[in-house]
């Protein structure tokens, strides 16, 4: 990702921890996707915002791509394992266990994970998929 890339996804990032609508980033984030089409982050962080504006088909699709990039991306996993379960395609298991997996190696990446799980449950409350994805890695 080219400096002027990273720095847009850095304020795109920032916009979102100050509390920006998720719907008002998406364009911005699928941009740099665009341009990125090699990280896995900004898709995950793209299918992230999706989710949080239940585009699940969408998410699903951006998801994909992240875990195509990197197949250990553990919040790609997650995102992954949400859009499935919101979009009833099966095989959801093998992505959690992954991701968990992965949390369980390095406690800066598990508490990371637990705090995009908060995160997405203070900004979207009752969200029945992220809730049974937190049962399922935290508890």
């Amino acid at each position: 990702m080219t400096d002027s890339l990273e720095a847009e996804f850095e304020k795109g990032l920032k916009r979102y921890q100050d509390g920006e609508d998720a719907a008002s980033l998406i364009p911005l984030f699928k941009e740099i996707a665009d341009q990125a089409p090699r990280n896995p982050t900004v898709w995950s962080c793209l299918a992230w915002l999706y989710l949080l504006t239940d585009k699940p088909e969408a998410a699903l699709k951006a998801a994909q791509k992240s875990i195509k990039v990197d197949k250990t991306h553990p919040q790609a996993r997650v995102n992954l394992a949400i859009a499935m379960l919101e979009t009833k395609t099966a095989g959801v298991r093998p992505h959690v266990e992954l991701a968990a997996q992965i949390m369980s190696f390095d406690k800066e990446i598990y508490q990371t994970v637990a705090d995009n799980i908060e995160d997405g449950l203070t900004r979207k409350p009752n969200w029945k998929s992220l809730q049974r994805i937190k049962e399922w890695l935290l508890n």
